[in-house]
């Protein structure tokens, strides 16, 4: 599984996972502390793999538009969601009002099983039409501005300071959009996995990073 890793972060809070390519939500169901778990932009076909976060009494704000499980129905969409996981808050960046709960329980789809692994493509259950909500290109701006908000976010929570845009978006000149993807997702990644750490931990992380800090230093001196 994409991310699998998870599973052994049983105290992890915050989860920004947006743009993965993920499908399979199994392995956030040991995340018991989450609150928050942001999965916009993956490739979820099938809400009921959401019968996988059911189990996290803490998880108060999701973010899963733009997934192919969201259907071209978004009444319906939002209202499975509710009716699958009623504790929630915020879902894809709109609160939840009680009155959506209410209504959930009528015009939402019951869920009463995850999707066997060879029917997921199909979407929702009882169809094979459904299909990504915006899955049309956007500009690379926009995806830029999301990804650096939930970055953020996170560095905020970690008490650290926020990332400049112009830090954020060229980090080489001839970098490319798969590249710079890739090195945003790895960024995110570590700031979610510091949270693990104790002090002891945090130390060789700052003691690795000081270590590379020189060698870039140095290395540009060199190239001068």
């Amino acid at each position: 599984s994409q991310i699998s890793i998870c599973r052994d972060l049983p105290n992890i809070e915050v989860i920004t996972f947006s743009v993965n390519g993920i499908s399979d939500l199994e392995p956030l169901s040991q995340c018991q502390n989450l609150s928050e778990l942001y999965l916009r932009r993956n490739n979820i076909r099938s809400l009921e793999e959401l019968l996988h976060l059911r189990g996290l009494p803490r998880l108060r704000v999701l973010w899963l538009a733009e997934n192919p499980c969201c259907g071209q129905d978004p009444h319906r969409y939002r209202m499975t969601v509710l009716r699958t996981l009623p504790g929630l808050r915020s879902l894809d960046n709109l609160a939840v009002t009680e009155e959506e709960l209410s209504q959930a329980l009528v015009d939402g789809v019951e869920i009463t099983a995850p999707p066997a692994r060879r029917d997921v493509e199909n979407g929702w259950a009882e169809s094979t039409e459904s299909s990504a909500v915006g899955s049309t290109a956007e500009p690379g701006n926009e995806l830029l501005s999301c990804s650096l908000e939930e970055t953020n976010k996170t560095q905020e929570e970690l008490g650290m300071k926020p990332v400049l845009r112009d830090k954020y978006s060229s980090f080489s000149p001839q970098e490319t959009d798969c590249n710079q993807k890739k090195r945003d997702n790895v960024l995110n990644a570590i700031l979610l996995l510091m949270k693990e750490l104790d002090a002891e931990g945090l130390e060789t992380i700052q003691q690795t990073v000081a270590r590379r800090l020189q060698a870039f230093q140095k290395k540009e001196l060199q190239e001068e």
